[in-house]
């Protein structure tokens, strides 16, 4: 594709500190031979309890100094950024608890990928669209409505309590919901909870990210572009963010995210320069 743009940033990115599959350096270099201008870092922040695809607490220090090498080798050549994507899992682990806080961090991503079924059991709802529909069979009865609702509640009460600056993949639940339940999406009672959503995030003044790491492969991004002139209307900013776990795909979908915001009437998104929030020039060039 011969089109560029001149919005080359990303801060929604994994490396081996959590499930991404490269360091650090190597995004880095790749950032730079696709001439990004701004990189962020986001690994996923620890939970109580170890995973396979989430920090621990004993790795932070070795995270934020290999971080702060990297941005001092670096230095004049692209502008550097560490933050962590923080899920919301209950009220004593989320990005509003202090020992996030307190991390010196220059961005937070929040996130929601794990829900309770009633017998308390922690499920992961961010999976492939076959593997939610055996979750919701088992753990809520097939009960599709109650998951989504549970699903909304929580990022609800994760925008409520704040602790951070962009929402990460905002609806994802919609694209599983909608292989469960086709024409989901255009249900009123669904179009109620998304509006309400994104009313709170308004009040709020969160960035919420075009997470683009699902384009390519499935045709959606996160948020349903459906919803772009919703945003828009509300007046909430937009960044374009790839949820790069290999860094070859850090520019996927990037290009046609851009594209799809200015078609909805966007004519800024925001990036990180000089450690702030600037609202920059959607720039596509042909």
């Amino acid at each position: 594709m011969s089109n560029r743009t001149g919005n080359l940033t990303n801060y929604h990115s994994h490396s081996l500190y959590c499930d991404g599959r490269a360091n650090m350096e190597d995004f880095i270099r790749f950032a730079l031979s696709e001439g990004f201008t701004s990189y962020g870092f986001s690994s996923h922040a620890p939970l109580p309890f170890s995973t396979a695809w989430t920090m621990e607490w004993d790795a932070m220090d070795d995270y934020l100094a290999e971080f702060h090498r990297l941005k001092a080798k670096y230095a004049g050549q692209i502008e550097l950024y560490i933050g962590l994507e923080i899920d919301y899992l209950n009220e004593e682990s989320n990005p509003s608890v202090v020992r996030f806080r307190e991390l010196p961090l220059d961005y937070r991503i929040g996130s929601v990928h794990l829900l309770y079924d009633d017998k308390g059991e922690i499920v992961d709802v961010d999976v492939t669209a076959d593997k939610f529909r055996r979750v919701v069979d088992k753990h809520f009865n097939g009960d599709l409505v109650r998951v989504v609702h549970l699903y909304y509640d929580r990022l609800m009460r994760m925008v409520e309590l704040g602790g951070f600056d962009i929402v990460g993949h905002a609806d994802k639940m919609h694209y599983n919901a909608s292989a469960y339940h086709p024409g989901l999406l255009d249900e009123p009672w669904y179009d109620a909870l998304i509006q309400e959503y994104f009313d709170a995030i308004a009040r709020k003044g969160y960035i919420v990210e075009i997470n683009t790491k699902s384009y390519l492969e499935l045709g959606t991004f996160y948020p349903n572009e459906r919803y772009f002139p919703v945003l828009l209307e509300k007046g909430i900013r937009v960044q374009v963010n790839s949820d790069s776990h290999y860094p070859e795909r850090i520019n996927n979908g990037r290009l046609q995210a851009l594209m799809a915001l200015q078609a909805s009437g966007y004519h800024t998104v925001t990036e990180m320069y000089s450690n702030e929030w600037k609202d920059m020039p959607l720039l596509i060039h042909t």
